[in-house]
């Protein structure tokens, strides 16, 4: 790809940040375009070295202008049929994701994961298995680390793996892992995506450019991703894995040992009773991450050496403290009903929940139907708050209290709980009304917990 171009990029958050330094550092001219007129310009400017080839637009792009790009970058956060993408794209200017920009600044052995839940989890765990098999790794994507702010480190010997959301894979055109992923699909982003149709297609994009001699890893106890396989637009070799069923062929349980069976033999990789993190759900994240690995070719002692050791990702039904007898949990990585259902399901205690946030138009009653006698208390906040509540009563829980703030939140949950009770922040909802990211509100979560005292 030719880099030495004049490139448009829109946003100006963390993605689009380290896009524009990655185009610089190839000799590119760099425009910056950010519909908040009041953007502090300087600001922006200053997180590039003096005197840099960068230009910023706020407000309104004309077709004039458009007419000197070569190409635009998108971030992930921008929907592709928004005002701006069409204008861009009514011009006649491609337009590109972050992570097709990086994989063709970067080089090497890439796996790549996506799926509605679990794949921070998993790209962690294929992350550590990398990291103990060479130094020259990289663990990037929607995982938190832009996969252009590492894409010039690598060469033909690094080995990678991208954490890849519906939205970044949205506007690939090169992108080719050697392994890609698809762990589940569950209602989500229906408010971008609009139909399930439309969502599940998107995420099978990840495998469009794989050939023959690539993989494919689906989860065949789910009939979305299980169905997948028969799709016309996959043509690499496809691998199953299962907690549920066995399989001939594939990743799945013996008994309680992970074992992966390919043309007649049986490895034995690890016991689901040495793994650290709690719940079915998990058990799947770490097939997967099993699979990934195993099919990027590293050796199977290093596996299962390193899934024994994994501890699992922050915000992801994270243990904060002990008061009182009372565990608190931050899961705020729960965005979605269905990774909400994983919280409350890996609960062993009765416990006060706390949810709420953005409306992302999927609905709740599955989150609800989960609670299954275990929650004591719903706290609920944000957005979406009303019609959790409505939600609920429908299925005859009516144990609710309303608040205004997250601090609110944690301070009356350590009023209701008892000693041997839980209290778990598990929003069911993105961040995004209320906060600037799931992470932040999962940070403030434990900080409001460690300020209430012994």
């Amino acid at each position: 790809m030719d880099f030495q171009k004049k490139v448009l990029i829109a946003g100006t958050g963390k993605s689009g940040i380290h896009a524009g330094k990655l185009l610089l550092e190839k000799g590119a001219e760099v425009v910056f375009y950010d519909d908040k007129k009041d953007l502090d310009v300087e600001a922006l400017l200053k997180k590039f070295p003096e005197g840099s080839p960068v230009r910023i637009v706020l407000g309104n792009l004309n077709e004039a202008f458009l007419s000197g790009i070569d190409f635009m970058v998108i971030s992930p956060g921008i929907p592709v049929d928004s005002a701006i993408a069409n204008t861009v794209r009514d011009a006649g200017v491609p337009i590109l994701s972050e992570i097709e920009l990086a994989y063709q600044a970067g080089a090497g052995h890439l796996a790549a994961i996506t799926g509605t839940n679990g794949k921070t989890t998993t790209t962690s765990l294929v992350g550590e298995i990398f990291a103990a098999y060479t130094p020259n790794h990289f663990t990037v994507g929607n995982i938190g680390i832009p996969y252009t702010e590492s894409a010039l480190q690598m060469n033909a010997d690094s080995y990678t793996v991208a954490e890849v959301s519906s939205f970044q894979l949205e506007t690939i055109v090169d992108f080719k892992p050697h392994v890609s992923a698809i762990l589940n699909v569950t209602p989500d982003h229906l408010n971008r995506h609009y139909t399930m149709e439309n969502y599940a297609s998107v995420k099978l994009d990840i495998c469009r450019n794989q050939s023959p001699e690539d993989y494919l890893i689906l989860n065949y106890d789910d009939e979305i991703t299980k169905a997948m396989a028969e799709d016309k637009r996959v043509q690499a070799k496809v691998v199953f894995f299962s907690r549920l069923h066995s399989l001939n062929e594939g990743i799945c349980l013996a008994g309680d040992t992970v074992v992966i069976r390919e043309s007649g033999k049986e490895i034995k990789v690890a016991d689901t009773k040495d793994f650290i993190l709690p719940g079915g759900h998990n058990v799947e994240n770490y097939m997967a991450g099993i699979a990934v690995a195993y099919y990027m070719g590293i050796p199977l002692d290093i596996i299962t050496e390193v899934v024994k050791k994994f501890k699992g990702v922050e915000h992801r039904i994270e243990f904060v403290r002990e008061r009182n007898g009372v565990v608190y949990y931050n899961d705020s990585k729960a965005t979605n009903p269905d990774a909400a259902v994983k919280g409350i399901q890996a609960m062993s205690r009765k416990t006060v929940l706390i949810g709420g946030g953005l409306d992302k138009k999927v609905p709740f009653d599955a989150w609800i139907d989960a609670f299954d006698g275990k929650v004591k208390k719903l706290i609920l906040l944000g957005e979406t708050a009303k019609e959790i509540a409505d939600t609920a009563a429908k299925h005859g829980f009516t144990d609710v209290l309303f608040v205004k703030t997250l601090e609110e939140a944690v301070a009356e949950a350590a009023k209701i709980a008892d000693s041997g009770e839980a209290v778990l922040l598990s929003p069911a909802c993105a961040s995004w009304d209320m906060f600037e990211s799931y992470e932040q509100r999962g940070d403030l979560f434990k900080e409001y917990v460690n300020k209430l005292g012994a």
